[in-house]
């Protein structure tokens, strides 16, 4: 799956305003954000509490991705 197929997942309802305390993985930059030094909402995971939470972002992502095939999978009767 595309890193952009990715963000669009992870993003459905993460995309609000920024404030100080959340940080963001920017798929563009490949690198933390935060505060007024953000990329648009298209280009970002999160928010996230901690730079470390946003630095996993895209770990997190397909960790999630694979525990959904793997449903759809059960769900099917694939398993």
């Amino acid at each position: 799956m595309s890193p952009r197929a990715l963000a669009w997942r992870w993003r459905v309802g993460h995309s609000g305003g920024v404030s100080q305390q959340e940080y963001y993985w920017c798929l563009r930059h490949q690198r933390v954000e935060s505060g007024d030094h953000v990329c648009p909402a298209r280009h970002r995971l999160g928010p996230f509490p901690t730079v470390a939470e946003a630095e996993r972002a895209l770990e997190k992502v397909q960790q999630r991705n694979e525990a959904w095939e793997a449903e759809n999978a059960r769900w099917n009767g694939d398993d």
